[in-house]
């Protein structure tokens, strides 16, 4: 699951790189579900680097997987 405003957010060049892994996460999630949350879960896949900052989440940040929409429908860019 994606966000729908997954075009917006990523532009230009980035495309060349999350494009492929998009795929390769929805492969692995297939095949290798635990490993692939394991490695997720370390918060660093690549380039990508999230942190951790805390537990509560604000209002709109806690609502906003209920917008995600399937990988299979995200935009393709240009």
């Amino acid at each position: 699951m994606v966000s729908p405003d997954l075009r917006s957010i990523v532009q230009g060049d980035d495309w060349a790189y999350l494009d492929p892994l998009l795929v390769d996460l929805q492969d692995r999630a297939k095949v290798q579900p635990a490993d692939l949350f394991k490695q997720l879960s370390s918060l660093g896949v690549g380039p990508l680097v999230a942190r951790e900052v805390g537990w509560e989440l604000s209002p709109k940040l806690r609502d906003l997987p209920k917008r995600f929409v399937d990988l299979d429908a995200k935009p393709k860019p240009d």
